[in-house]
């Protein structure tokens, strides 16, 4: 990949610095994806997490020791305490959302202000595990063959704390070059630490809303896949709840006078299924089934839960259209079904925005000394949420680890230092870059 050195911005202010920023923005269009970040630079980010490693896996151990599953609002509080104080710390502005129980408290760090040039940029991390009160106890955290293990060390203490050490190793760089207190590499950085991101984030999505809104681009924080890489398309997923209501009778005596709910749910399950492959990418599954009492009764009611996934929105909404045909469409006569959406996660897609995320994330890494790619997903996160508003989006930029979810789930150390100075490099590049300039520019002209 060929680099090219940062531009110096000429000396300018109001109308006329924004004009600039747009101008330089729509020139680069045509030339190849680039980093700003100096081999020095990434060098000397390097060197600052390395020394900073001891207190990073200090930091690890004490918030993986603490049960904070998605119900146990105590221990995810707890972890929020700890956040706010880290956010404090860095000199943001800390803002808490209130939650009841049983959800934590959404926590947001914010660095910055909108008078400030320069792009937002956004990161998401979880503080929540999908574990039980008393797992901890049972495997606390520890450190075995250059890997840590416990509960949520990868899904995503890990990625929770890449984020606060990233900006920390930032603030080391422009303190070193006397940067002084305006050692902020962009306009605004906004932090979100939520509390329910494993139960698809009921209380803090509209939090990550309407903070996304106003950002340029976002960095979700998630482990980095087993092999390294890094995720740049996510599935969109429809959550869909029918119920087929029909007639009871006797099944012996009068069937004739029953409307059988179970085969009517048969034939829309058929029908559903059938879907699978008439769009590129789109699944759909029947995974729970509930009806009838007793085998000696026509059953009147049934229930389908139906997972719908697809890469491309326009795909989605086709999909949800022909779901939402197949409920109205009846086989058995007198029988009824009401269809409910119980969640949505658009897609998060690869488009040209983040692609030039993508090229940033995979040209930095070469510089740090590691190779880089990009992977599809059919799994949801936050990023979700954040792309389907328009932000270009890159997500699984934490270290890297595996086993989520389960006992032996872990994280390498190794390369908790070169993927928190991958994200250090691309909140420095993102900062720099004219073209990403000019996004918020085009954003504040809005």
């Amino acid at each position: 990949m060929r680099r090219t050195a940062c531009r110096a911005y000429p000396p300018a202010t109001g109308a006329d610095r924004a004009s600039r920023v747009a101008i330089w923005a729509r020139a680069l269009d045509s030339r190849p994806m680039t980093h700003q970040v100096s081999a020095s630079e990434s060098s000397r980010l390097t060197d600052l997490l390395q020394a900073m490693l001891p207190d990073y896996l200090a930091d690890l151990q004490r918030l993986v020791d603490i049960d904070c599953g998605s119900y146990t609002k105590a221990g995810v509080d707890e972890v929020g305490a700890w956040v706010q104080e880290a956010f404090a710390e860095l000199g943001a502005r800390v803002e808490v959302t209130p939650n009841a129980e049983p959800h934590g408290d959404t926590v947001v760090g914010v660095l910055g202000d909108g008078d400030r040039d320069g792009p937002t940029v956004m990161l998401i991390g979880h503080m929540d595990t999908v574990f039980d009160p008393g797992t901890v106890a049972e495997r606390p955290f520890r450190i075995e063959g250059g890997r840590a293990l416990g509960p949520g060390v990868s899904d995503m203490k890990g990625g929770l704390l890449a984020g606060l050490y990233a900006i920390r190793a930032l603030r080391e760089l422009a303190t070193a070059a006397g940067g002084g207190l305006d050692w902020l590499p962009v306009g605004r950085l906004v932090y979100v630490a939520n509390p329910d991101e494993e139960i698809g984030s009921p209380v803090s999505t509209p939090v990550i809303s309407a903070h996304a809104e106003d950002a340029d681009v976002a960095f979700v924080l998630e482990g980095g896949r087993a092999n390294g890489d890094f995720v740049s398309s996510r599935k969109g997923i429809m959550d869909l709840e029918l119920r087929i209501s029909g007639r009871a009778a006797h099944a012996g005596v009068e069937p004739e006078k029953g409307r059988s709910a179970i085969l009517e749910a048969a034939h829309k399950i058929q029908a559903l299924h059938a879907l699978n492959g008439r769009w590129p990418g789109v699944t759909v599954n029947v995974g729970v089934v509930r009806g009838g009492m007793r085998p000696n009764i026509v059953p009147s009611e049934t229930m389908l839960q139906v997972d719908l996934r697809a890469v491309r929105r326009a795909d989605l909404e086709a999909a949800e259209a022909a779901v939402r045909e197949i409920s109205a469409s009846m086989t058995v006569p007198e029988t009824t079904c009401e269809i409910r959406l119980m969640g949505r996660f658009w897609p998060m897609e690869k488009l040209e925005r983040a692609d030039r995320l993508v090229q940033t994330a995979i040209g930095l890494a070469a510089d740090l000394g590691f190779p880089l790619k990009d992977a599809a997903t059919g799994g949801a996160s936050d990023a979700n949420t954040t792309a389907g508003l328009g932000v270009p989006s890159i997500d699984g930029l934490g270290p890297i680890g595996g086993d989520d979810h389960a006992p032996g789930e872990y994280l390498e150390i190794e390369s908790i230092v070169p993927r928190t100075a991958l994200l250090a490099g691309l909140i420095l590049s993102v900062g720099r870059d004219p073209m990403i300039r000019g996004w918020a520019v085009d954003r504040r002209g809005r």
